[in-house]
């Protein structure tokens, strides 16, 4: 007998793997008392990394995010049904 064949989508596993990330990022914002969409947001127009805390490795989350990616699924996300 064959095992089942197991599939996976790479492009379902890099959008979770975004999600965890800004999630992770957002929580650390607000933990250290920033407004963590306006420093997201910052981050993202300027990839200013100074725009996001250290705390909680933040910062070297955000930097391991293609912005191109991240703002690809944000519009997507944002349009869906």
């Amino acid at each position: 007998m064959h095992e089942p064949t197991i599939s996976f989508s790479i492009k379902e596993d890099k959008e979770k793997e975004l999600k965890e990330i800004l999630t992770s990022v957002y929580d650390a914002l607000k933990q250290k008392g920033y407004n963590p969409i306006n420093q997201i947001v910052g981050y993202i127009l300027s990839e200013d990394p100074t725009y996001i805390t250290t705390h909680n490795n933040a910062r070297s989350l955000i930097r391991r995010i293609d912005r191109d990616e991240l703002l690809q699924l944000l519009v997507k996300s944002y349009l869906s049904d």
